[in-house]
């Protein structure tokens, strides 16, 4: 297999000084050693943008304050940028991806793809037409262990998929946070028209379809702003029926005390189960009917040498988030080798989740909205 020559070059739009998410691509990018930041609109205000490109050590002539500007001149340069990774507010991407598709650059979004299913689906036939990479990043898919979930569903491990249940829930805005990263979450022309729903349900109705394998059709859901002045919704409960008649639940909430990032998954079929805890990543439980319940261990087992491929540590020595989110930056590298070299890409790089992927978790996010909007009438997906 081709191996690669060079590390690829990374620019950034937002996600400066500051921005959580920015920090996370910076770091999962550096983790492997395949990759460089070399370019970066990184604020809209340009003091700031500059201060932030000092910080990582951005030449200052590509340090920009417009990312239209960087969408051209990084497409001029011999050594310009492989792709863009996108950290903005939601309304943002879809104009920034769109800027850097049409100049021939790769592009890594945040989720959720757009502000709205509209806004996404106008670049659709664009996306399909080029030969671009276009990455949405869902890090949660890239767990070893939730990888190994997938693959034991899909064996057929535990049957068929009868009962889903998911749940999402923090409570970093159980009062009404002043900060940054809370404000532009709350406001409809950013964000869109999801709150919590689409800044976590949104990892968690994708968590769904991917370790299960099942397609979800339609939707129930009730939608709430606890806090006072809140303007989206910070709880959301929805039921879920999917194409093969299996039932579900997705519960996302953003002010519940105690939990930092309960991210948990369960799933029963007709013949076991499996249940998964983000905040336990390195164990999967797997439940035989009418047998005790084991713990599956990254580093153990006949399909360990599979897992060891996802991981940079020996048993023993925790990894988590970061490591995960850091695979999802190896996928698209494998991805980015094999157009290169006019071969095949590895199997996990092709579970990188792309633009159709994200396009689907926007039409979930719809639905529910009609839901809620509709009294918590069933509503298909639309699309």
């Amino acid at each position: 297999m081709s191996a690669q020559t060079r590390r690829l070059r990374l620019g950034m739009v937002g996600g400066g000084d500051g921005a959580f998410i920015g920090a996370v691509h910076r770091m999962a990018a550096r983790l492997d050693d395949r990759f460089e930041w070399v370019a970066g609109a990184l604020s809209r205000d340009p003091a700031r943008a500059d201060s932030s490109a000092r910080a990582l050590f951005i030449h200052p002539g590509r340090s920009y304050h417009d990312w239209q500007v960087m969408a051209r001149a990084e497409a001029m340069r011999d050594d310009g940028i492989d792709a863009v990774v996108i950290a903005t507010p939601n309304h943002l991407h879809i104009p920034i991806a769109s800027a850097f598709i049409d100049h021939g650059i790769d592009v890594i979004c945040e989720k959720p793809l757009a502000r709205t299913y509209a806004q996404a689906h106008a670049l659709a036939a664009t996306v399909r037409a080029s030969d671009r990479i276009f990455a949405v990043t869902y890090p949660y898919s890239a767990y070893p262990m939730v990888r190994e979930a997938r693959r034991l569903v899909a064996a057929g491990a535990i049957g068929e998929v009868r009962v889903v249940q998911v749940e999402y829930a923090q409570e970093w805005l159980t009062d009404l946070s002043q900060s940054p990263q809370a404000t532009w979450r709350d406001d409809p022309d950013q964000a869109g028209p999801a709150g919590a729903l689409g800044d976590i349900g949104s990892h968690a109705l994708h968590l769904v379809e991917f370790v299960s394998g099942l397609v979800l059709n339609e939707v129930c859901a009730d939608l709430a702003s606890l806090v006072s002045g809140r303007r989206l919704d910070d709880q959301v409960q929805a039921l879920l029926r999917f194409t093969n008649g299996a039932r579900g639940g997705l519960w996302a909430c953003q002010v519940a005390p105690g939990q930092e990032n309960g991210l948990r998954l369960r799933l029963f079929g007709s013949k076991g189960a499996l249940a998964f805890d983000q905040q336990q990543p390195e164990a999967l439980l797997f439940t035989e009917t009418g047998q005790a319940t084991r713990i599956i261990k990254r580093a153990a087992g006949e399909h360990a040498r599979q897992r060891d491929a996802l991981l940079r540590l020996p048993a023993g020595h925790p990894e988590g988030y970061l490591e995960a989110f850091a695979q999802l930056y190896c996928d698209y590298a494998e991805l980015w080798l094999a157009r290169q070299t006019l071969r095949p890409a590895a199997y996990a790089a092709t579970l990188l989740p792309d633009f159709d992927t994200g396009l689907r978790g926007l039409a979930a996010i719809e639905a529910m909205l009609r839901s809620h909007a509709l009294g918590g009438q069933w509503v298909k997906l639309g699309h």
